[in-house]
């Protein structure tokens, strides 16, 4: 059984991150960084009525990396975690998400703020943020208890840079 998934980028994610190295590491600790979006004009119609949410969900893909390793370092820990455990960018499926703030919708591009993404990256879906629908209080973090407000200060280094 063929078990493939092929999907096709609706649009290219811009942002002023050139680099991996340096780049804030959630879109939490992005605050004000601006981007934009440029969305394939076959997809315009499907933004009717985005311009109504506050923030959004990017889908994307992980276009620079190559392969994966089950077991990472995370960014905000030392020791080895299993890579369903982190938002490691080296995946079996290099799949990124991103809550970010639109700011406007203007024809084929979409504004954005709080941006923490690779300039050039292949955006797959867009999908808007709810609170009501999205924000669960967790009982439980993980190996990042007691590590979260770390987040703001660190950037990305090349830990997850193709080997």
């Amino acid at each position: 059984m063929d078990r493939s998934v092929t999907f096709h980028p609706i649009g290219i994610i811009h942002s002023p991150f050139k680099t991996r190295e340096g780049m804030p590491i959630q879109s939490a600790a992005a605050r004000d960084i601006r981007g934009e979006i440029q969305l394939e004009e076959q997809y315009v119609s499907g933004l009717q009525d985005l311009d109504g949410f506050s923030h959004i969900y990017l889908i994307y893909h992980f276009h620079l990396s190559r392969g994966y390793d089950l077991q990472v370092i995370p960014f905000m820990d030392e020791e080895h975690r299993g890579v369903f455990a982190t938002r490691a960018p080296r995946r079996p499926n290099a799949i990124g998400l991103s809550i970010v703030r639109l700011a406007e919708v203007t024809g084929n591009v979409l504004h954005i703020l709080d941006v923490d993404i690779l300039d050039g990256t292949p955006l797959l879906d867009i999908k808007p943020y709810v609170t009501q629908m999205d924000a669960h209080v967790t009982q439980k973090e993980g190996w990042l208890t007691g590590k979260i407000e770390k987040m703001e200060e660190m950037v990305s280094d090349s830990r997850f840079v193709n080997r």
